[in-house]
């Protein structure tokens, strides 16, 4: 028998169907071996962009946090994107198809012509490294009194965000190396720490930078902030699940 101890729940999952797009809360979602169900199944390619890291995010285009992309069928779709899936409302409040080309052209207003976009569909998730993004309300509270600021957790575009029992920030990064129980039945192997980029300077309503949180990461935290895990059982994850730390 696994020994283990209680260390939180989940606050809130979230999902990114187009990465870099904004993220959809949910009440539940699987956790499989390849990530969480729906996750960043789409992305842009940019043949403006390094060969090592093709696609086209909110660095290069900030307001791109700000488009809505939705599944239309969503209890029936996630699995696969080999078929059109998704719809995106654009900032301007209209809806488009995400093959339709009058979406990159509102994806590339103001940008320099380097960017000639395609569309990529994968049936994994185009995630920057490992699949599973968690990240403590403790760790966002203690950021906002680090930088004097008011944060948004959604800068942090977590799939999992726990409200853990430990009261100060950063605890999460003590799971590195070990399991964690997520609800009943599934168990995340936390891998390593969620080294940051800019895009957490970004307001995940305005699209508006605040350079000074990234500052404050890389100079108090190595330039961390949550950590990455990958599915070793998997489940399905529901908002208030408990969680558990396995020996």
């Amino acid at each position: 028998m696994r020994a283990m101890s209680w260390i939180g729940t989940v606050e809130s999952l979230w999902r990114y169907p187009v990465k870099s797009m904004r993220g959809e809360e949910l009440d539940e979602v699987f956790a499989g071996y390849s990530g969480i169900k729906g996750d960043r199944l789409f992305a842009f390619n940019s043949s403006a962009s390094r060969k090592e890291f093709p696609y086209f995010t909110g660095r290069d285009q900030r307001q791109m946090l700000r488009f809505r992309p939705r599944y239309r069928r969503p209890n029936q779709d996630c699995t696969s994107a080999n078929e059109l899936t998704i719809d995106v409302e654009t900032p301007a409040g209209d809806t488009v198809a995400i093959d339709d080309p009058a979406l990159i052209d509102r994806l590339r207003l103001g940008l320099e012509s380097k960017h000639e976009l395609t569309l990529m569909r994968s049936d994994r998730a185009l995630t920057d490294c490992h699949p599973v993004s968690i990240i403590s309300l403790q760790t966002v509270r203690t950021l906002g009194e680090e930088t004097g600021l008011t944060l948004d957790k959604r800068r942090f575009r977590a799939n999992v965000y726990l409200d853990l029992t430990a009261a100060d920030g950063f605890a999460e990064d003590a799971f590195v190396g070990r399991s964690i129980r997520i609800g009943p039945t599934a168990i995340v192997s936390i891998v390593k720490r969620d080294g940051r980029c800019m895009m957490i300077t970004l307001d995940p309503d305005t699209a508006e930078k605040e350079p000074a949180l990234l500052k404050t990461v890389a100079q108090a935290h190595e330039g961390m902030a949550g950590v990455y895990g990958t599915v070793k059982v998997e489940g399905i994850l529901r908002r208030g699940d408990s969680v558990e730390l396995l020996d």
